[in-house]
């Protein structure tokens, strides 16, 4: 993904989170609204994530030490699954405990212009934030639907702020809908009502992100366009004549790890062999930037042992399978 772009997308969240954090929790204070509590504080929670976001980026520009050869790509996925731990903890929880007081205490919502105007400029607010991670995120999705573009996107920032922005808006919307329907028959017991109903989103939201964030951590391979793209890459016809087997994996967002088996002539020198995996590596890197870490392990190709299937232990995990990711 682009690194400017995702960083442009979470300053824009940072800042328009920070801004309505205050604003809901000053409303809170003139109101006594528990929607405007829960809001305050889911709010205050984004922002927190978006500077997890920023420190994770941050942290997984460093170098690669011998203790990690590897580098510290894969921060920015930790940080990303702390964002959902904070997003159902703080966010999800604390909702759904202060609605259930609200419904159990329930009072008048005071001075009602102050929360229904917050929420008003809280709307506002987040759409812009809102129209800039989807703006960001369009650069990067293609022709993928945005379920697609959020389960299978690499670098973990712009789904976390996409999703953010849409539950803070839903978010908005219900707090409204439950102020609202508190202020027009005087029961308080629909402003507790609309605080559950945002716990539950945040709750879901977190689940979802969670559920992504941890498959990243796991280890994911490369999509299928650029498996595709490395497999041809490799083979030059002449001394490298197929892939008999490939893995690949990502190291972080924008760095990708690549082991393969290829099969070679027998009558190859090594010398003509070793030129021929260092044209190979120049010709992957050409084809996807991102494949900085390669190995390549020539092999004699076989039509007796290809007729036996695939081996499940020439490589973890057994074969890869050519068109999934």
């Amino acid at each position: 993904m682009s690194a400017s772009g995702g960083t442009k997308a979470i300053v824009a969240a940072l800042a328009a989170n920070l801004a309505i954090a205050v604003a809901k929790f000053v409303a809170f204070l003139f109101s006594h609204s528990s929607s405007m509590l829960a809001e305050s504080v889911h709010s205050l929670a984004d922002s927190g994530n978006q500077a997890l976001l920023l420190l994770g980026g941050k942290k997984a520009k460093r170098e690669a030490t011998p203790q990690h050869p590897f580098g510290y790509g894969r921060e920015r996925y930790i940080y990303a699954f702390l964002v959902s731990i904070v997003l159902f903890s703080v966010g999800g929880m604390f909702a759904l405990y202060e609605g259930y007081e609200k419904i159990k205490h329930p009072h008048e919502i005071e001075n009602w212009y102050w929360p229904v105007g917050v929420l008003v400029f809280a709307i506002i607010a987040e759409s812009f934030s809102f129209r800039t991670a989807i703006k960001e995120s369009n650069v990067l999705r293609g022709k993928k639907s945005w379920t697609e573009f959020v389960r299978h996107a690499k670098a973990p920032e712009l789904p976390v702020v996409l999703l953010e922005d849409l539950g803070a808006l839903v978010g908005l919307i219900l707090a409204l809908g439950g102020v609202g329907l508190a202020l027009l028959t005087g029961d308080g017991i629909w402003d507790g009502i609309g605080t559950l109903c945002i716990g539950v989103l945040l709750i879901l939201i977190a689940i979802i992100l969670a559920a992504e964030t941890k498959s990243l951590l796991l280890g994911e391979s490369a999509g299928a366009e650029d498996v595709e793209k490395i497999a041809k890459a490799v083979v030059d016809g002449d001394t490298v004549t197929s892939v008999i087997h490939m893995r690949t994996l990502h190291l972080g967002p924008e760095e990708l790890l690549v082991a393969a088996k290829i099969a070679v002539q027998h009558d190859d020198t090594a010398a003509e062999v070793a030129s021929a995996i260092n044209a190979a590596e120049a010709r992957i890197r050409e084809a996807v930037p991102i494949a900085r870490v390669i190995y390549l392990e020539p092999d004699i190709y076989s039509e007796a042992e290809a007729a036996k299937g695939a081996d499940p232990d020439a490589a973890p995990g057994g074969p890869a399978p050519t068109a999934e990711h």
